[in-house]
């Protein structure tokens, strides 16, 4: 069990290093729908390249490690090998690590910045709801 909950945290970090800007599209749209043919990646990725690349991109990923696939009639549907909130929580990690040090703080001062404008009075409130849970240490 221990070596399984390794390997998919091992996996959930090559996902934020070790992908195109394409292939991370294509990771998207498999998440977004929780399993995708080639069809279905082609239709919801912008500008993208021809029906035999995308498939090539999807057989590429399911060599990495990052998707699985099972055939459905003559198409292949293929699904994801880590959560979708594993691999946030990576990404967001190595966002803190990489351009704030560390700092929550720093982050949530950043994201707020960029869209101050945007923030209603409602969401405001959620987030010091956060805050306040936080405060409590109430997170499970």
């Amino acid at each position: 069990m221990l070596r399984k909950q390794h390997e998919v945290l091992n996996m959930s970090t090559r996902l934020q290093n070790a992908l195109s800007k394409r292939e991370r599209q294509i990771m998207e749209v498999v998440y977004r729908r929780k399993s995708a043919s080639v069809q279905d990646v082609l239709n919801e990725i912008p500008q993208p390249p021809s029906y035999s690349s995308i498939r090539a991109l999807l057989n590429i990923l399911e060599n990495k490690g990052f998707l699985r696939h099972r055939k459905n009639g003559r198409k292949y549907i293929y699904t994801p090998t880590i959560p979708r909130k594993r691999a946030i929580y990576t990404s967001i990690k190595h966002m803190l690590q990489m351009y704030f040090n560390n700092s929550i703080e720093e982050a949530v001062g950043a994201l707020i910045e960029v869209n101050h404008k945007s923030l209603t009075d409602e969401e405001l409130d959620k987030l010091l709801v956060l805050i306040e849970k936080a405060r409590k240490k109430d997170y499970a």
